[in-house]
């Protein structure tokens, strides 16, 4: 099913992102931890690409086994990043022989060690040409086109007004949802889709949370993306850096809460960054299920 039209029911959509592992046996691994979140019926799930497009076969390979094997709604993500046009041709006819009715259009990050993104000869700047590129051919790509948001603006842009006139672009070219990048603070999520919605964006906005699983790797994570951890989690976070169970806790604690705050306040769902684990986005979705707080406006 197309995912704007999941968008569209009267319940939240709760969805889940992986990466794709390097080794036959991390996709063995893959395959059961998506497995694992049936029960929970997800809307959908998405998988990424590496930088610089470096996943980008076993991105393919690993959406469509998703939806034929798993039954299981699928969303490739699909970047302009080492890619010429042609490259990005031949792959969409790969997504849509194989069944795939979903893309997320993404520029991409640069290659490791790469000082800036730089597309290659014949290839693309920005995401927005991507979705042009499938709206030019109706007849041949039919697919329902996500988009990338920045409630802390992109890092690369020189500020939050010119990352709107970006996105608005993007979805003027025909993106029909959007998906955050992950935030900790809801009032920045809240104040992005108003300031989107006064410019003319007019297409879902799914907020993007990652559960905090391990100290450490969420202020790497949270430093590379310019994103703020507000003060309180992290001093509780930082008190926890020798106990990384209960780290866990805190962090299955404070994202059922964010997350039940978004639901509460309007959002249309819910998508999840895992890094490839789904026991704490598990425990989350089903107390969120069990609360239900989008019936609690």
């Amino acid at each position: 099913m197309r995912i704007a039209r999941l968008l569209s029911l009267n319940e939240p959509s709760f969805s889940f992102e992986f990466f794709p592992p390097k080794t036959d046996a991390g996709v063995t691994t893959l395959f059961e931890t998506v497995a694992a979140l049936r029960p929970l019926a997800p809307a959908f799930v998405s998988v990424t690409y590496g930088a610089g497009g470096s996943t980008r076969e076993r991105t393919v390979d690993l959406v469509v086994r998703i939806k034929a094997e798993l039954r299981i709604e699928a969303m490739a993500h699909v970047t302009c990043a080492g890619a010429t046009r042609g490259d990005l041709a031949g792959l969409l006819d790969r997504l849509a022989a194989g069944g795939v009715e979903n893309v997320l259009a993404l520029r991409g990050d640069p290659p490791r060690g790469a000082p800036a993104f730089a597309p290659v000869p014949g290839g693309f700047h920005y995401a927005s040409e991507l979705v042009a590129l499938v709206r030019s051919e109706r007849a041949r790509w039919d697919f329902c086109l996500g988009g990338a948001c920045y409630p802390q603006k992109h890092p690369e842009a020189p500020d939050p007004y010119q990352d709107l006139l970006n996105l608005k672009a993007k979805v003027d070219a025909g993106a029909e949802f959007l998906i955050t990048q992950m935030f900790f603070d809801n009032s920045y999520y809240f104040d992005f889709v108003d300031r989107a919605r006064r410019l003319g964006v007019d297409v879902p906005i799914v907020p993007g949370i990652m559960p905090v699983t391990n100290a450490e790797q969420i202020e790497r994570i949270a430093a590379l993306s310019g994103v703020a951890i507000p003060e309180r989690f992290a001093a509780e976070l930082r008190d926890r850096r020798g106990d990384p169970q209960a780290a866990l806790e805190l962090g299955v604690a404070f994202s059922t809460l964010q997350c039940a705050d978004l639901l509460r306040r309007g959002a249309p769902g819910i998508h999840f960054y895992t890094l490839n684990r789904s026991s704490a986005t598990r425990a989350i979705l089903a107390a969120l299920r069990a609360a239900q707080p989008w019936h609690q406006r």
